[in-house]
């Protein structure tokens, strides 16, 4: 009998001590849904052409290089919609080596060619961000490691600050230690053909883009210095030999704290970083007679004031303007020299949750023909996040 007991106490012991040496398992995914809805309105005056038609996309939202010029101005065009609305959704897991991993997956409804404003206004979903962080590693489509985000100013139109700001998101893989991150970018070329016309999107790259970004602050004020280096890759013969050229460029940005006030400000520049400013409101290269290519010299600045009058209402005063230095020799004088923005809003959160705004700006583009035009954009906003 006693035999029996002690060999069962011996199998369940070696049980127990078999048990604790196999891993635990991860924990059970954490979910998060949040977002926003959000109502657009705005009135637009092109001074200096005909109004784009409905469907175009410089009539969702305010992009540089989509501006008339030269041309009769036309009646004043309205424009409603909900295509901003976004939607976060997020996970966390604890995994059973003890770290964490975190996911994000992002959708609205933004410059999708298909739906109209006939009859049911619907618009299909977009992916914005899709991505997981392990450790210092972030994987997945993001906004890119050579943006600052802090620096964006608050704005009834989708960015604001447009013209003159870094904004992109892409696939990448960066690793982050501290206040230091690098990145290895998806690649892509624009390309202007010799003598100007049509922009090429290049499908030829090899070599990622490749970022390194240092954040800082002292007391009351933040700052970034980003730098880009990028391989220009495009056949332009069309005979399977790539032609080559390198791009760079550098960003620095900064924000200070004026108590609850703030001032936010950046500048660009680099030779080849097209598509990385404005929007791609310059192409990273062009043609040059001999069929090689030839980076492109572009730069840009941006200025916002941020003053919170009480604890509902503030105003945003923002200034951008992105210029290039453009071989019209090799270009032609058709392509834009520069645009700029000036935006004055004005918005009011009765509740932390809710957000009525208003904002009147001026967009002026001038080619290098000296060509240029005007438009001016009263647009509205209502927002509720949740």
């Amino acid at each position: 009998m006693l035999h029996k007991t002690l060999t069962k106490s011996l199998i369940a012991s070696a049980v127990v001590g078999g048990l604790a040496m196999v891993p635990a398992h991860a924990a059970e995914p954490e979910w998060d849904f949040s977002g926003y809805i959000k109502l657009d309105a705005f009135m637009s005056d092109y001074q200096d052409g005909t109004a784009p038609d409905s469907g175009f996309i410089g009539r969702q939202f305010y992009i540089p290089s989509t501006t008339p010029v030269a041309g009769n101005g036309d009646d004043i065009v309205t424009d409603v919609h909900a295509r901003q609305s976004r939607f976060y959704f997020d996970i966390s897991q604890d995994l059973d080596n003890g770290e964490t991993v975190k996911a994000r997956l992002e959708l609205d409804f933004m410059t999708v060619p298909v739906g109209d404003e006939r009859i049911t206004n619907s618009y299909a979903p977009r992916l914005r961000q899709a991505y997981f962080t392990y450790s210092n590693w972030l994987v997945g489509q993001a906004w890119s490691n050579f943006q600052n985000l802090a620096i964006l100013p608050e704005s009834v139109d989708f960015i604001g600050a447009t013209d003159g700001i870094i904004f992109m998101r892409q696939p990448q893989v960066r690793y982050t230690q501290g206040g230091f991150s690098v990145s290895a970018e998806n690649p892509e070329t624009t390309v202007t053909p010799f003598g100007g016309g049509g922009r090429i999107t290049s499908s030829d790259g090899l070599m990622p883009d490749l970022t390194a970004k240092y954040v800082g602050k002292s007391g009351a004020f933040s700052y970034s210095i980003a730098g880009l280096v990028r391989q220009l890759r495009h056949d332009v013969e069309g005979d399977g030999n790539d032609e080559t050229a390198t791009g760079y460029g550098v960003s620095v940005g900064a924000k200070w704290q004026l108590g609850k006030n703030d001032i936010r400000a950046s500048f660009q520049t680099g030779s080849g970083f097209g598509r990385y400013l404005g929007l791609n409101l310059f192409n990273g290269a062009v043609i040059d007679a001999n069929g090689d290519l030839e980076a492109i010299d572009s730069s840009g600045v941006t200025l916002a004031y941020r003053h919170v009058w009480n604890d509902t209402t503030r105003t945003n005063l923002v200034y951008s303007r992105g210029w290039a230095d453009n071989d019209v020799t090799l270009t032609g004088s058709a392509v834009t020299e520069y645009t700029q923005r000036i935006g004055a809003n004005f918005m009011y959160s009765p509740v932390q949750n809710v957000t009525f705004g208003a904002e009147l700006s001026r967009a002026t583009r001038e080619t290098e023909a000296g060509a240029d035009g005007d438009m001016t954009r009263l647009q509205f906003m209502a927002m509720y996040s949740f």
